[in-house]
């Protein structure tokens, strides 16, 4: 590139002097640009006299060319820069399903308002994705993060609720203990690091061994399946508090305090000067869930 721009001030100048003056060069190394591009190409750009330097043909039609790339390659420059300030583009958002369908999709028409330039492709998935090989801008992680290079925002608290229906409640009593648990149907999470373990206490080291005649990889199934009076689930908060606060669901307090997540995070790859499309929605997202998160409100 640098190559290109060298070959076209000497050919808007018409001298080898003239152009190093214009690019802060060494006449020497303009001379160097040139005769590297005329060696790689085997033609001669200029015809060169010791009072004239003149464009050649094969000059003319390659000076047509070179224009226009570097025209291209401003324009890339330059809106990229943009990008990097005016909030634009798509942005390619990926979240977990229940949490991304529940309490991400319900405020994207919010959003588009406010920044109508950008679009969005929510990814809905409860497998962790890997940002930069399956090309996501951006992610949002509930629990404990593992280890690793990606910047991460902390948008919300997120806790585990224990609950069940008023009708399991009536017909199967209502559990005290922690240890009581392994005499219910507790509905279990398939997609948990422990499957047959509920975990309690502040540091989670109370762990109680449950069973149940019904496991799901589906936050949302195993809702549906407790309001009905299926059984007890343990799910995070912003799963079940709908069903709280109309009374499908009863939050159960037992002899230890619920487990907390660990929290609910945008993450992002590092990046010292983020575009601006992942810091708008990032702030827009932190700004909706706080101070408190709408999972956790009366």
């Amino acid at each position: 590139m640098t190559g290109l721009e060298v070959f076209a001030k000497v050919a808007s100048c018409g001298s080898l002097s003239a152009a190093a003056r214009a690019l802060g060069l060494s006449q020497t190394m303009v001379t160097k640009h040139i005769a590297a591009i005329e060696g790689r190409l085997g033609v001669k750009l200029f015809h060169r006299t010791t009072r004239k330097l003149s464009i050649t043909e094969a000059g003319r039609n390659y000076l047509e060319a070179s224009e226009r790339i570097l025209a291209e390659f401003e324009e890339a420059d330059t809106s990229v820069g943009a990008d990097r300030v005016e909030p634009r583009g798509l942005l390619r958002l990926t979240a977990p399903v229940v949490f991304g369908s529940s309490q991400i999709a319900p405020l994207l028409t919010e959003f588009s308002a406010l920044h109508p330039r950008i679009s969005i492709e929510l990814g809905l998935n409860d497998r962790l994705v890997d940002l930069a090989e399956e090309g996501w801008d951006l992610a949002i992680r509930i629990g404990k993060l593992r280890d690793s290079s990606l910047i991460a925002r902390r948008l919300a608290p997120s806790r585990l609720v224990l609950c069940g229906a008023p009708s399991y409640l009536k017909r199967q009593g209502r559990p005290k203990t922690v240890s009581s648990l392994t005499d219910h149907n507790c509905l279990g999470y398939t997609l948990s690091q422990v499957t047959d373990h509920w975990i309690f206490g502040a540091r989670g080291d109370v762990k109680v061994r449950i069973s149940g005649n019904l496991r799901a990889n589906n936050g949302e199934a195993l809702r549906a399946a407790a309001v009905a009076g299926h059984g007890l689930i343990y799910q995070p908060a912003f799963i079940v508090a709908d069903d709280l606060r109309a009374g499908n669901l009863v939050a159960l307090a037992l002899d230890h305090p619920t487990f907390a997540l660990g929290g609910i995070y945008a993450v992002y790859l590092p990046d010292r000067h983020p575009p601006a499309k992942i810091r708008c929605f990032i702030d827009f997202i932190a700004g909706r869930f706080a101070p408190d998160p709408p999972w956790d409100r009366a």
